[in-house]
């Protein structure tokens, strides 16, 4: 493909599904990155006085985006390598109004030749986090972007480590989403991970739970059994959100491990029976019963309160006089009236 002036354009990695309209307060370098002009862009990068080129390169359109940004975003590789020369760290990290930077929307894609060039110019972006302190790997670990992960991984190891503000981790979001390669890698470099909850006290395995990948399921199993039984803020383990979501082969798999406690009961005193008979799950229900799991109702049946218990006899006794009722109710016997004469 061809620029307008004659000159070779580079072509995105992938096909892009978005229009190359421009945006609101574009400006003449957003329109040339998103055209992908190599050319034009060389122009106006030497063309510009240092100054003015300084505000150029940080100028953001509508959408809070830079022209490196927009350069980024639409896989232009050889455009982001001689843009990147003139962005100091600070204008390379400025963030669109989706959080995103250069960095994020290029491992969001899946585009290791982008993250390449901008890892070799500024190593730090690849702590770039969003608004929701959503880091570049977490990104890429929810996209399934496995080449993206391992490369990130190999930056920095801590970055596994680092959760979102609601408590999530990329293992929580791949196993969610049923990336297992991207699980194994992140597992690998920090084991530990198995066990890490978010605010809401679920793990990894609680999230695969949800979703409909087995091999995901027996992969988190093997990698920390006792995940198998750990709880929740609600007291939930991942049978009881197996049977909540209908996940029918999840409930088999996680019933045919022999650690699995089948007597859990949550918060709301239920078992995975409960759950799965309260939401309507009847064949899972079956299922559950034929691996002895009962009713919370069965296994925990009401034990007596002593306290309520003495309540209700207090209440039920027949009614006593109180004394000073006993005195004033009764009459005392008059001296007889020859005593009286006599005193008299």
């Amino acid at each position: 493909m061809e620029s307008p002036n004659g000159q070779p354009s580079p072509m995105p990695r992938k096909k892009m599904t978005k229009q190359l309209t421009g945006k609101k307060d574009d400006t003449q370098l957003h329109s040339a990155a998103r055209a992908g002009n190599l050319v034009a862009v060389m122009e106006i990068l030497t063309g510009t006085g240092e100054e003015e080129l300084k505000e150029l390169l940080e100028k953001q359109n509508q959408s809070g985006e830079t022209a490196l940004y927009v350069a980024a975003e639409y896989g232009y590789v050889n455009v982001v390598r001689e843009m990147i020369k003139y962005y100091d760290l600070a204008d390379a990290g400025i963030k669109a109004r989706n959080g995103f930077d250069a960095f994020h929307v290029a491992a969001k894609q899946g585009d290791m030749e982008i993250l390449r060039v901008l890892m070799e110019a500024h190593p730090e972006l690849s702590m770039t986090v969003d608004l929701s302190n959503t880091t570049a790997l977490h990104t890429a670990a929810t996209k399934g972007h496995i080449e993206i992960v391992n490369f990130l991984l190999d930056a920095g190891s801590s970055l596994a480590t680092i959760a979102k503000s609601n408590g999530k981790t990329a293992l929580h979001s791949a196993a969610r989403n049923g990336h297992v390669e991207v699980v194994r890698a992140l597992l690998t470099m920090e084991p530990g991970m198995a066990t890490r909850t978010d605010k809401k006290g679920q793990t990894a395995f609680h999230m695969a739970a949800k979703g409909q990948n087995i091999e995901m399921v027996e992969e988190l199993i093997v990698a920390q059994p006792s995940s198998i039984n750990m709880v929740d803020t609600k007291g939930n383990t991942a049978l009881h959100i197996a049977a909540r979501k209908g996940r029918i082969q999840i409930v088999r798999l996680i019933l045919g491990h022999c650690g699995t406690d089948l007597k859990a009961v949550n918060r709301t005193n239920e078992t995975a029976l409960d759950t799965a008979e309260k939401t309507g799950h009847s064949e899972i229900a079956a299922i559950l019963q034929e691996h002895g799991v009962q009713s919370a109702k069965t296994i925990q049946p009401q034990e007596k309160n002593p306290a309520r218990e003495l309540k209700q006899t207090v209440l039920t006794m027949p009614s006593t006089p109180r004394l000073s009722s006993l005195f004033s109710s009764q009459q005392l016997p008059s001296p007889p009236f020859s005593q009286f004469l006599a005193n008299t």
